[in-house]
Order: C-alpha cells, then structure tokens, then sequence
C-alpha cells in the first residue's frame, strides 16, 4: 500500500504535481509519486514546529532514510519509506541529500546571502527533484533538465512569496520591483533555452518535466508586472491552466 499512500500525500499536498503526475503513464506514476511525496514529507519539515532543533531532527530523521537507500540495506518503516526504496538507486539517495541540506534554509528566519546562494537552494530542490525523476525515467541531457528545473523552481518560489512574507522571512535577495523583473527573466531564459534542446530529453524523461508546465506564463507575468508577485497575482488562469496541462501531456513538455 506504500505507493497508494504516496499518491494519497501528493494529491492532497501537491496538487499540481500530483495533476501532472496523472498525466503520464502508469509505469512513470510508479516512479514519481514516490519521490514527490518524499519531496513533500521533507518541504514540510521545517514549518510543522516552530522548534528549530525539532526540525533539524525531522530533516536527518529523512538524510537517515537516504542513507540507508545508498548502502543498500533495511530501510525503516514509513508509508513513503517503502515506494521510495523500490524506485530510488544509490546514486539518486545521494542526489536528493542536498535537496534536504538546502531545506534548512526553510527552518531558520535568515535571508539569502546573495544571488548564488538562492541559486543553489533553487537547484537544491527543484533541481536535484527534477533531475532524478528525469534520470530514472530515460535518458536526458542533465543540462537540459537543470534549466528547465530553475525555472520551474523560481516560478514556483515567486507563487509561494505572499506565504513567505507573511511568516516574516525575507525570501528575495532583490525584492524590488527591478530585482523581482530580472529574476523572473533570467529564469524564463534558462526555461525557454531548455524548450529549445528538448531534442535532448527522451520522452520518458520528459514525464518528470512534466511538471513544469505551470512555469512559463508564472515567470512571464512576474516578468511584465513585478509587482504582481508580492499579492499573490502570478497564478495561472483556471481554463488556460487544464489546456496547457492536456497540451503538455499530450505533445511534450516543451509546448
């Protein structure tokens, strides 16, 4: 039932990658639905207590999992535990241990440092989430996969600002109206270079872009009114939103 129970958390947690997830082939299902409710399990960690050691405590309790999965040896019990182990390898154990490093950013009130390091928390989740999901499905050039995964990473960090601001973090190395533009462009460029090379992705691979198919008409709004971001204003119209998912299942990722 472990995989049940992940598709469970996801629809009710993740509702946009539980929809893409729906949208690709049962064989891909089995695959993601396990990662994106690890992905979930270990997002939430830092907010479900206000305790910085507690959450500390959750993120190793799942840094423990991960290691357990690279050694190849019994792997505790949980209703994610389970999925995860039978679809994730050593190598993706290894991967997905920087995703849960860069998610202690999310525990403590500090702001980013400076641009790099925003960029690599981006890359620490969206980008090792994506690139495993990508690399057990088929084959892709990791390039590719890291470009689109910025830019789904950033357009999905811009929707979450308004909930950000209001539990007092600074989540924006620039939240001026200028700083928002330029990173709501640069990552729209990274998006749009890897449309461009979607030669590169095999259409297995292309199952775990999949869900990114919200990110371009976020980012491309953020880019025209900056300002939107901050009230919550980049948010895909509903109609629109099931066309362009029908679409993007149906003729790639990259439409």
């Amino acid at each position: 039932m472990s995989f049940e129970a992940c598709a469970r958390l996801v629809e009710r947690g993740d509702p946009v990658r539980f929809r893409a997830t729906m949208a690709v082939p049962v064989a891909a299902r089995r695959v993601l639905f396990p990662l994106y409710a690890f992905n979930l399990e270990v997002a939430r960690a830092p907010w479900v207590t206000k305790e910085a050691m507690i959450a500390e405590m959750r993120l190793q309790w799942w840094r423990d999992v991960l290691g357990e999965i690279a050694a190849g040896g019994p792997v505790r019990s949980h209703e994610v535990t389970d999925a995860l182990a039978e679809v994730l390898d050593p190598q993706g154990a290894r991967d997905l241990d920087a995703l849960i490093d860069v998610r202690r950013w999310d525990i403590y009130k500090d702001a980013f440092a400076d641009q790099a390091h925003f960029d690599r928390y981006i890359d620490g989740t969206a980008g090792a989430l994506m690139g495993t999901a990508a690399r057990l499905l088929g084959t892709a050039d990791p390039a590719v996969v890291a470009d689109y995964a910025y830019g789904t990473g950033v357009a999905n960090f811009l929707r979450a600002i308004p909930a950000l601001e209001n539990e007092g973090r600074r989540p924006l190395v620039d939240g001026t109206v200028d700083g928002v533009r330029d990173l709501a462009q640069s990552a729209l460029q990274r998006l749009d270079r890897a449309r461009s090379r979607h030669a590169a992705v095999s259409s297995g691979a292309g199952a775990a872009l999949l869900a990114g198919w919200q990110a371009r008409p976020v980012l491309v709004r953020a880019a025209r009114d900056p300002q939107a971001v901050a009230a919550g204003g980049v948010e895909p119209a509903s109609l629109p939103d099931r066309l362009r998912l029908l679409r993007s299942a149906t003729f790639g990722w990259w439409r």
